[in-house]
């Protein structure tokens, strides 16, 4: 098995797809729905790229219609995303805002709900880390703040707004990470939210059983996102993912089916309170 190697490249965050080398696949040319979400209505945050892409294209091809959460900043990879979900004959709200400030978190659930109808599904994607070449000394406040609010407050605020219309039947996914497992030192601050969200996704889904909510969490490897290019330092993009089992870092593509599985009531109507790895051969436990 040969090891993938990827081209030097930097983004400013959040990062843009266009801008990537290699391009990544979401499954446009290859996933294949089978009408497993027909009907479903569901909000991905996060979904204008990298896993929110995916998990968009797929729940559209499952017959899904979608809204999807994303900073202004990312209007073109929300309108490609957008071009995806309709080309699969759904629909597809934009719901550009930042998800770091309370009042824009709880309005991208009312808006999403307003245009779709109602909600079944929600997916706590958005997620933000920034690699950092210091210690833990040089972490700054607000640099703290940018991580804690997207990837906990944000699932929070979401959440809670979430399930004034989710009923019996429905489902939460939350994204973490392989991170929660097997932390690297330079995201600390990154790998203890994705850690607390194993926690909070395991509560969830003891607190919500009773109202016929599943709450699950879905744990990707390194998967080959804007998010790399964006945050990591080059000599970590050249060789990412090259120490995954596998040797190689993964697609959104080869995400996405980990949350149609886990969106399906046919196919996990029992399944809740789990983490779903997706990491390339690393354990998460």
């Amino acid at each position: 098995m040969s090891e993938q190697s990827f081209p030097a490249q930097q983004q400013t965050p959040p990062g843009l797809t266009g801008e990537m080398d290699p391009t990544p696949d979401h499954g446009e040319q290859s996933y294949v729905g089978h009408d497993r979400l027909a009907g479903k209505r569901a909000l991905v945050t996060g979904g204008d790229s990298g896993i929110g892409r995916a998990v968009a294209i797929a729940f559209a091809r499952e017959g899904a219609d979608v809204a999807i959460g994303y900073l202004p900043q990312e209007e073109p990879d929300a309108r490609e995303t957008a071009r995806w979900v309709e080309e699969a004959g759904r629909r597809c709200v934009l719901v550009p805002g930042d998800l770091t400030v309370e009042d824009e978190a709880r309005q991208t659930v009312r808006t999403a709900v307003e245009q779709l109808g109602g909600l079944d599904v929600l997916v706590n994607n958005a997620g933000f880390q920034m690699a950092r070449r210091g210690s833990v000394e040089d972490v700054t406040t607000d640099e703290l703040d940018r991580v804690m609010k997207t990837n906990l407050y944000a699932l929070f605020w979401v959440t809670q707004e979430a399930l004034h219309h989710l009923g019996e039947g429905a489902a939460i996914i939350n994204n973490t990470s392989i991170q929660a497992y097997d932390p690297s030192p330079s995201l600390l601050d990154y790998a203890s939210t994705k850690a607390a969200i194993n926690n909070i996704t395991v509560n969830l889904a003891s607190e919500l059983g009773s109202r016929g909510i599943r709450v699950n969490a879905v744990a990707p490897g390194p998967i080959w996102t804007p998010l790399q290019p964006a945050t990591q330092p080059t000599e970590k993009i050249e060789k990412f993912g090259q120490d995954a089992p596998l040797g190689r870092a993964g697609q959104p593509a080869e995400v996405a089916p980990a949350f149609v599985f886990l969106a399906d009531p046919a196919s996990a109507s029992f399944v809740s309170g789990t983490v779903l790895g997706v990491t390339g051969g690393k354990a998460v436990f």
